[in-house]
């Protein structure tokens, strides 16, 4: 089994390019700047998918589709939106191709189409003119619906999983009546994000609101959930947009309120995407490879006989298989890998790349004394554990590694979490020991942009529910009643 060669320290980019192909995550496709999730990889996404789902549906919301193709002219109705996502899309023009005089094929000139149609970047224009044929009254809402979905955005630099110019997520939109109903689900949303990072990702994440600078285009508010990365970037992990009234408008989707009043509706979009299996791998891996939450692997206990003869195969099969029979009746997957053509220490190396939490061994002494060693992925500890004892072992121990996992993700957050007063020292950190910055600012967009020039950090969030704490900008001097989180970002 290969290793990986390039370690973190020596090159965080390049390993974790070099462990997203050898792990067997993902790989570049044939299309430039798009990839091919590999079913490892598409597997933990379909984990992902069925939680986030369950949570939304248990918020109250239900799945819908809407097209791929959105007309440019929707677009033009809401400025801001379209400023922030026309640098980004990809137009269709032509419906039709033909054989060329020339050779080969080529676009059929007359097949030019009347109205050029989008390739959704994002799914507000499209979703908001159909909500107007859906909403009548103050009984239609709140409407509140989610869609798994591709989209493009046309990048030019890429990186699997964190910037393809396709990818894979979910959007959230909702309709109510009220401004509060609207902010409140906004609120709501991120803080489901939160949940699933925390305690599925195994992730800490901050909660914060977004600058004027930085928020979703057509937005009035976006809240965020920013994690920390083992090279100290932050990554934007999730977000939630409050609307107002602005697609609202634009598509003009009113209704009867219960005083027979006519109003324009109140709106929110939130998503996450196929970047959460980037935050994954950055958040929790080693110069080994993967290291996977058993909530979300694909994999959770691998069992790997060693052995000399059919015979000994034969009885440690016989063996395992009841222990395989009960841990997937506690729908713990589980894999007894008995291939004959590899040998027990390329299985061993090939589970610690895949990051397996939970590794078994058992040979022909493990089998006369009725013991397995147990190996965990994420601390790479060995142990004897009795066959009377394996079962009950391994379920504390994947809430163990879970567990574990996480607090180590967020030992690393508060080592790395710096509190500063001036400017000089901010950019000090940011080239000695990168991480999270809270500094103040003085709430101008000129101090803002003038930072990211300067430093390439940006303020990632103005932290909820922080305490006052009255200051002076790093920059200018000027007051601040709050300090807000900076730093380098994906």
């Amino acid at each position: 089994m290969a290793k990986i060669l390039t370690s973190r320290k020596e090159n965080y980019s390049q390993w974790y390019n070099e462990l997203i192909i050898k792990a067997d995550l993902a790989e570049n496709s044939a299309v430039r700047g798009c990839m091919v999730i590999k079913p490892y990889g598409y597997t933990i996404w379909e984990k992902m998918q069925s939680i986030l789902d369950d949570m939304f549906k248990k918020t109250g919301h239900v799945n819908a589709y809407f097209p791929l193709f959105i007309p440019k002219s929707f677009f033009a109705k809401e400025a801001d939106h379209v400023d922030g996502f026309a640098k980004e899309c990809a137009v269709v023009t032509h419906y039709r191709l033909r054989n060329s005089e020339k050779g080969g094929i080529e676009v059929d000139p007359e097949a030019k189409l009347e109205e050029e149609l989008i390739v959704r970047p994002t799914s507000e224009t499209i979703i908001w003119n159909t909500y107007r044929n859906w909403i009548q009254s103050y009984r239609d809402l709140p409407l509140l619906i989610n869609q798994w979905a591709n989209v493009v955005r046309w990048e030019m630099r890429t990186r699997l999983f964190l910037r393809t110019a396709e990818f894979l997520w979910q959007e959230g939109h909702t309709a109510h009546a009220t401004k509060q109903e609207a902010i409140e689900e906004t609120e709501k949303m991120i803080k489901v994000y939160s949940d699933f990072a925390t305690n599925y990702l195994g992730i800490p994440v901050l909660i914060g609101t977004k600058t004027e600078n930085e928020r979703f285009a057509g937005a009035l508010e976006t809240y965020s959930i920013e994690a920390m990365m083992q090279d100290g970037k932050a990554l934007q992990a999730g977000t939630s947009h409050f609307l107002g009234q602005n697609f609202a408008k634009a598509f003009d989707v009113k209704f009867l309120n219960n005083e027979n009043k006519e109003e324009y509706v109140w709106a929110t979009s939130w998503g996450v995407s196929t970047r959460l299996m980037g935050a994954l791998v950055m958040a929790h891996s080693d110069d080994n490879g993967l290291i996977l939450p058993p909530k979300l692997a694909p994999l959770q206990v691998a069992i790997v006989p060693i052995y000399k003869t059919e015979e000994q195969l034969s009885a440690i099969k016989q063996r395992v298989n009841k222990l395989v029979e009960t841990l997937r009746s506690k729908n713990i997957t589980v894999k007894f890998d008995d291939r004959d053509y590899q040998r027990p220490g390329f299985k061993f190396a090939e589970y610690e790349l895949k990051g397996v939490p939970i590794r078994l061994a058992i040979g022909p002494r493990d089998f006369e004394n009725e013991t397995y060693e147990v190996a965990r992925r994420d601390t790479l500890e060995k142990e004897t554990v009795s066959s009377a004892q394996i079962v009950e072992h391994i379920e504390k121990l994947l809430i163990d590694i879970q567990d574990n996992i996480y607090n180590k993700a967020l030992e690393l957050r508060n080592k790395n979490t710096h509190y500063i007063d001036t400017y000089s020292e901010f950019k000090n950190i940011l080239e000695t020991n990168p991480g999270f910055i809270y500094a103040h600012w003085d709430g101008t967009s000129e101090t803002e942009n003038k930072i990211q020039e300067e430093t390439k950090a940006t303020i990632r969030c103005i932290p909820i529910n922080s305490n006052p704490e009255h200051g002076k900008c790093i920059v200018t001097g000027k007051p601040s009643k709050q300090r807000v989180l900076f730093a380098k970002a994906y």
